[in-house]
């Protein structure tokens, strides 16, 4: 755990200037870090205030919602790109270094849903600049979220749209540690419920509540593999659900990697192949690997080991709301029972028990 004070020149002081402001803003970067937070914010000098971002030359959309190049994303972009809206649906893209081929592929398969509807897409860069000091630069991506989430509600709150949509299954959402050891930043907390609580708050405060954007997780109430029925049903095809984009340290961007974009065995893969596995009762994605694999390397198998013990193990009301409580007016039942239906979709990737049994005699 580090301790990390940061002062941020901001424009509009007065906005900022405020202990509920400061207590949400620390509360949201202690979720999603693990770390402690020492905030302060002063009147920003200088002409280097970024311009307020606008379309001329565009029509207004009327939604506006994350777009990773991943299944829930893209399940989503399919189905409201089919909405009766003759207003634009603006797909918020951060590239990613690699894989622009994969996201612009799934995007297209989108586009091509769409009947009446516009479907935008505004692209944005997440690669990081010095400052010239020399410093080394953040190396973990625990709040790549809160960049992807702050540049969705920029641009919602340029085209006037009062909502910001970040689908993210309430399964990967909640994302429950497999071991003590991968709990509160172990484990990313960018879309879970308490998450998007402070974010709405710090903006509602900044924004002082008139006219501030907020930020909805549109399957918070559903399991991967209801996320993937979901895109079936709204049209995109097999083959453009497994060119989707999950992996948590795609082999593409490995130095020397395969040029392939889900490595198979990390735990996001995991959860992939359980909804493609339920949405289609098979999964014909190209992966580096496969968990089950004779020859893979043991730490390659740590999420796969940790998925089995977890999946065998019980799982308790308890253990879901200890770990990172949820907000305030959350259903508990409601969010464990979401995590029960998640775990049946991932225990169809487990071998049958009396293989297990014969490997354990063995």
């Amino acid at each position: 755990m580090r301790h990390i004070h940061l002062s941020v020149p901001v424009t509009e002081y007065e906005r900022w200037h405020s202990k509920t402001v400061r207590n949400q803003l620390v509360g949201l970067l202690q979720i999603l870090t693990g770390d402690l937070w020492n905030l302060e914010f002063r009147p920003l000098t200088g002409h280097q205030v970024n311009d307020a971002m606008v379309f001329p030359d565009a029509p207004r959309a009327s939604e506006v919602a994350l777009f990773s190049g991943g299944l829930d994303s893209v399940s989503w972009a399919a189905a409201r790109s089919r909405a009766a809206d003759s207003r634009p649906l603006l797909l918020v893209m951060f590239r990613e270094i690699g894989l622009l081929r994969l996201q612009k592929r799934v995007y297209k398969a989108v586009e091509e849903l769409s009947e009446s509807r516009p479907v935008t897409l505004l692209q944005m860069s997440q690669t990081p600049r010095g400052d010239g000091s020399g410093l080394r630069l953040e190396t973990s991506s625990r709040t790549r979220g809160l960049l992807y989430a702050a540049g969705a509600i920029r641009a919602a709150a340029a085209h006037g749209v009062a909502t910001v949509h970040i689908p993210e299954n309430g399964q990967l959402a909640l994302n429950p540690p497999l071991t003590p050891a991968r709990s509160a930043a172990c484990s990313t907390r960018s879309v879970h419920p308490r998450t998007l609580s402070h974010l709405n708050a710090v903006v509602g405060a900044v924004g002082e509540c008139s006219g501030a954007v907020r930020v909805i997780n549109p399957w918070a109430q559903l399991t991967k593999g209801e996320v993937c029925a979901m895109g079936r049903d709204a049209g995109l095809a097999r083959s453009d659900l497994e060119a989707t984009l999950s992996c948590g340290k795609p082999p593409t961007r490995r130095s020397g990697g395969p040029p392939i974009a889900n490595c198979g065995v990390c735990f996001p893969c995991l959860v992939r192949r359980s909804g493609l596995l339920h949405a289609h009762g098979a999964d014909g994605t190209q992966y580096e690997t496969d968990p089950w694999a004779n020859d893979l390397p043991f730490d390659r198998g740590t999420d796969w080991r940790a998925l089995q013990r977890w999946l065998l193990g019980r799982y308790t009301l308890t253990d879901l709301v200890t770990d990172t409580p949820l907000p305030p007016g959350a259903d508990p039942v409601a969010a464990f029972d979401l995590i029960e239906r998640g775990r049946d979709e991932l225990a169809r990737l487990l071998p049958p028990l009396d293989t297990v049994e014969a490997a354990d005699a063995a």
